[in-house]
């Protein structure tokens, strides 16, 4: 972005575009700029806005880890307009990018710690920056437990890297979907979520656990977790989906006395707990 204006995006080229799952793609984006490349930094949990020219912009986390420079990678679902607009992009198109905005997962602060991951479906891409950071500073941290779930095998995201994980002797990765979504060689879980957490029963001692999803996911996991004796100040998800312009400006990101924009994506249950109860 150019210092002088903040709404001035980055220009990125499209490096390389996979199809995830059904209406679901990731872009690996470079700078146009290789200074601006060299010079780009962000944490795990931050976001951006990507645009297409004459179309609009729309909101993504950061899908890569902060410890692989010189890219970034986005992966959204077509769904509207500007969605549409850049599922309809392929490799060598031009792309904005203006970023980073939003706080950040506390990576460092959990050193020593285990790490549960627990995500549904597209809800994957915000974790799955967090899960890369861990695993490339695989000595800092403790166990590293996934749980991740979608409707059918097909809508599973990152499948490549999901059989990667489960190949890791340092990761214990659970992969589920919902019954009626599982094919006659699928050789994971056949569950919902938060029934597949309870199973796995996994400790909540010195453990960070991350949960990323469906509302209705994520409200019924919250409660397992509870069971389970993770505190609300130890449980973490993020609200990109609340988040617009990205400065707090326009409002539309205001959930009670927080701006997601400003004060979020990330944020613990026992700040959640302080919002409104509509939300």
């Amino acid at each position: 972005m150019s210092p002088e204006n903040v709404y001035q995006p980055y220009l990125m080229r499209i490096d390389r575009a996979v199809d995830e799952a059904p209406g679901i793609r990731t872009f690996r984006l470079l700078f146009e700029d290789e200074e601006c490349g060299k010079n780009f930094r962000f944490k795990a949990g931050q976001f951006g806005e990507y645009s297409v020219f004459g179309e609009g912009e729309s909101t993504f986390c950061i899908a890569s880890s902060p410890t692989r420079t010189g890219y970034i990678e986005c992966t959204f679902r077509q769904t509207g307009r500007v969605t549409s607009a850049l599922a309809a992009l392929d490799e060598g198109d031009i792309l904005g990018f203006r970023g980073p905005y939003g706080n950040v997962f506390p990576v460092d602060e959990w050193k020593g710690k285990n790490l549960l991951f627990i995500a549904g479906g597209i809800a994957l891409p915000p974790l799955r920056c967090v899960i890369w950071n861990a695993l490339d500073l695989r000595e800092n941290f403790g166990d590293v437990s996934i749980i991740y779930g979608a409707r059918s095998v097909a809508d599973l995201v990152y499948k490549h890297e999901l059989e990667e994980w489960g190949k890791r002797d340092d990761v214990k990765l659970m992969t589920t979907v919902d019954p009626g979504g599982e094919t006659p060689d699928w050789k994971g879980q056949v569950g919902f979520v938060p029934h597949v957490l309870e199973k796995a029963n996994p400790s909540s001692e010195n453990t960070i656990a991350l949960v990323c999803g469906p509302p209705i996911m994520i409200k019924l996991t919250l409660p397992v977790l509870a069971k389970l004796g993770f505190a609300a100040g130890d449980t973490f998800t993020t609200l990109e989906n609340r988040m617009k312009c990205g400065f707090g400006k326009c409002g539309r990101c205001n959930v009670g006395k927080y701006y997601v924009c400003v004060d979020g994506p990330v944020f613990t249950l026992e700040q959640l707990q302080t919002m409104p109860a509509e939300f």
